[in-house]
Formats: structure tokens, C-alpha cells, sequence
């Protein structure tokens, strides 16, 4: 039986990942806002906490400000923020469960300059999602 606590890390859905950067953009787009560029580092900590929500079992927004901190010593930021999503099938339904949460739609409309989204799978088959978001 394998070990509870070692939870081989999930794979990315690189389409998903794809799609919902493009329907937070073109919703940007659509309200004069400028297009959010793609972010390898945003990726880098997106994806570590996926992977922990996944082993957690639930959505968290645990260690932000050391995500954040860390995105700032690679990258000279002003502000971080992020979304955290579970149990939606396609970027659309993320997309529109952060639109009709204020809190999420603020982030997603934010004065924001780059972002990166991790999109996985945990082994019930259930999808988690991680947007963040940071000004230069």
C-alpha cells in the first residue's frame, strides 16, 4: 500500500492552463483593461500550490505571503494575489465561479501585469486550479 503522505506530484492540464488565461484576458479585453503576459515564475508557485491543495485534499490559500515573497525575490513585484478553484470541469465554469465570487473578480480585473494558472488533476479525477496574479 502506498504511503498516504508521498503524493507523486499531478500533471498539468496545459490546455485548460490555455484557455483560462485566454478567457481572463479577453474578459480584461472586453473592459479596456490591459492583457495579463504569462509568467514563468507565477507558474513555478502556481504549480507548488496546486500540487499542496491536492495533497491537502481542499483549497487554501495557506503560505501566501511566502509564495508571494519568493515570486519577489525572482521578480521585482509591487503586489501578488491569486484564485484558488476546485471541482470545475472546463475554464469557463472556473472562470465564471471566480466572475460571481466579488472577491475573485476583483483579483481577475485587477491592476495586474503578468499571471500564470496551474490546472491538475488529483487522483479522484477532481480538477484544482491556482491563478496568480503580480505587477512589476
Amino acid at each position: 500500500m502506498q504511503d498516504e503522505t508521498i503524493i507523486p506530484e499531478a500533471e498539468n492540464n496545459v490546455q485548460l492552463e490555455q484557455e483560462l488565461l485566454t478567457v481572463v484576458n479577453d474578459h480584461r479585453n472586453s473592459l479596456g483593461l490591459n492583457q495579463l503576459e504569462f509568467s514563468v515564475v507565477a507558474y513555478k508557485y502556481a504549480n507548488k500550490h496546486t500540487d499542496y491543495m491536492i495533497s491537502k485534499g481542499s483549497l487554501s490559500h495557506d503560505n501566501f505571503s511566502a509564495r508571494a515573497s519568493s515570486i519577489n525575490s525572482e521578480v521585482t513585484v509591487q503586489m501578488v494575489a491569486e484564485n484558488v478553484a476546485k471541482d470545475y470541469d472546463t475554464a469557463m465554469e472556473a472562470f465564471e465561479g471566480w466572475y460571481n465570487s466579488s472577491s475573485h473578480k476583483k483579483t481577475m480585473e485587477g491592476d495586474f501585469t503578468h499571471t500564470a494558472v496551474s490546472i491538475k488533476k488529483n487522483v479522484q479525477g477532481e480538477f484544482y486550479f491556482t491563478q496568480l496574479f503580480y505587477k512589476e
